[in-house]
């Protein structure tokens, strides 16, 4: 006999063991353990209405959802290499760049009458882009000799940015806009030159640097810019651009942050060798060093030239971001300026956006699953099709044209990036990768604030201003048709050179000669 919780008196339980009942007594240790402190949990709630279901459900999908992000974020060994970290470093910085565009936006366009917005967005175009046309060339060979610190550079380009944001909170009317927003230009592209040159050293074993980048593209688009920017959007909608600003600010931590937990071996530089766009092989003052031959020339005075099918899978991609560029700006402005109507604006340009983000996610579907046995190939064929579009939508004039040469040119930018990557993966030596990567990231930037610049400045007629730019991509497929063909319209910075170039030593005198 025992005592009960009362003070009755209980018989022992006689023959029949107690996990004869399992269920019957889960539930008593369940009533009995929890019932005193949590009354409730784990029952379903005493009244059931559409909004207590509602929100259950919505928690439990919210769950679902945050589970199967971090298994595809820690998928193929991401994790132990330290992929996972980069990828939410990624992220955020997709996100900080998406809040800062959608508070410039709301400050520099839909604030403004058609022409003035035009003329503000004109000088920003004027005084942030052209500077960094300027300084990005410079931006990756800096970042190259960066040999230690990279993990505290990243966190440094979001910790300078939550500054510069809440700089603008105060400077968001006045002169100051353009210089601080040119810092930010500044930074976010310095980060990308760093991702690039961290990239290989965080690559799992089971996945190759084309895939990797892809799926970098993916989660920064998808988590970064397409969450972010609609939060943000909805943000500015509230609160203006200042809100849009300290959400900027706080993603930006949040950056720093995730930068700081990239593993520590991403630091290790030692024996790297940069990558240079230009080719010096034919030059009697450049010597050209033997792979099969060991040499005690150190690393940091030799160059390693970008082979043809590298330099050819940079000009094509340079021309189809020209193209992405100017889509970017053009269609705002020809909505602002052939519709009176917000909704009509928000329509147009909703159907722009849309046509982006479905080819992006399909561009970057299929190189991730395609086997890139001729990249430059796909490369000079993704090219020609943008410029092909183009010069459709001119003759076309219309929202359609403009949709349909939208949902391309994303398509066609994604697969020719992850074929480029595969062209330096096969190129390069594993010493110089990193810096491949980095000197490939600043052509395209630059290609990219070329075509937003035309998006800008072209007349608002749709048949003009695609007619203009498909003018300008033809000369650029040109140039890429003649470097896929083993010759260049411009000496030294195209196809005339072999298709894996030899390492340099610039200067020295010449012992042997380069063979194709």
């Amino acid at each position: 006999m025992r005592k009960g919780a009362a003070g009755t008196t209980q018989p022992w339980p006689t023959t029949e063991p107690e996990d004869a009942h399992p269920q019957a007594n889960s539930q008593d240790a369940v009533g009995e353990q929890d019932a005193p402190s949590n009354p409730g949990l784990h029952k379903p709630p005493r009244k059931l209405t559409v909004t207590r279901v509602a929100a259950r459900r919505s928690i439990e999908l919210t769950e679902r959802g945050f589970a199967t992000f971090q298994r595809a974020a820690k998928a193929d060994g991401a994790e132990e290499s330290g992929l996972t970290s980069l990828v939410y470093a990624t992220m955020a910085n997709f996100a900080t760049d998406a809040a800062i565009a959608v508070a410039l936006a709301n400050t520099l366009f839909f604030a403004s009458a058609t022409a003035e917005s035009k003329g503000k967005v004109a000088l920003y175009l004027l005084i942030t882009i052209a500077p960094f046309a300027v300084i990005a060339p410079f931006v990756g060979p800096m970042l190259d000799r960066l040999q230690r610190g990279r993990r505290l550079a990243l966190a440094g380009s979001f910790g300078l940015r939550i500054f510069i944001a809440l700089l603008l909170i105060f400077n968001i009317d006045n002169w100051a806009l353009y210089p601080l927003a040119l810092c930010m230009m500044i930074l976010s592209k310095s980060f990308s030159v760093l991702k690039s040159a961290v990239t290989p050293r965080v690559l799992p074993p089971g996945i190759d640097l084309v895939r990797t980048n892809s799926r970098l593209t993916v989660f920064g688009l998808v988590g970064g810019t397409l969450g972010a920017g609609g939060v943000a959007g909805l943000i500015a909608i509230a609160t203006g651009s200042t809100g849009a600003l300290l959400f900027a600010a706080v993603l930006a931590a949040a950056g720093a942050y995730l930068s700081l937990h990239i593993p520590s071996w991403v630091e290790v530089t030692e024996g790297e060798v940069p990558a240079t766009l230009s080719y010096h092989g034919d030059d009697k003052h450049t010597e050209v060093l033997d792979p099969a031959k060991a040499t005690d020339v150190p690393a940091k005075k030799r160059r390693q030239p970008l082979g043809r099918s590298v330099v050819t899978g940079l000009w094509g991609n340079g021309t189809i971001r020209v193209l992405t560029g100017f889509l970017t700006f053009y269609v705002a402005f020809v909505a602002k300026a052939t519709e009176h109507r917000p909704v009509q604006q928000a329509a147009m340009l909703g159907v722009v956006g849309a046509a982006a983000a479905i080819g992006n996610f399909v561009g970057n579907a299929t190189g991730a699953r395609m086997k890139l046995g001729r990249p430059t190939l796909i490369v000079l064929l993704c090219t020609i099709g943008c410029v092909a579009i183009a010069a459709l939508a001119a003759v076309f004039g219309n929202l359609i044209g403009a949709a349909v040469a939208t949902l391309v040119a994303a398509g066609a930018s994604a697969l020719a990036k992850v074929s480029l990557d595969a062209s330096i993966q096969d190129d390069l030596p594993p010493e110089s990768i990193a810096s491949g990567f980095g000197r490939s990231e600043t052509v395209l930037q630059l290609s990219w604030v070329l075509g937003g610049a035309m998006g800008v400045l072209l007349p608002t007629v749709w048949w003009k201003g695609f007619a203009i730019v498909a003018g300008v991509m033809a000369l650029g497929l040109i140039q890429t048709v003649v470097s896929y063909r083993g010759h260049s319209l411009l000496p030294g910075l195209g196809g005339n050179r072999p298709q894996h170039a030899k390492q340099e030593i610039p200067g020295a005198q010449r012992l042997g000669e380069a063979t194709p």
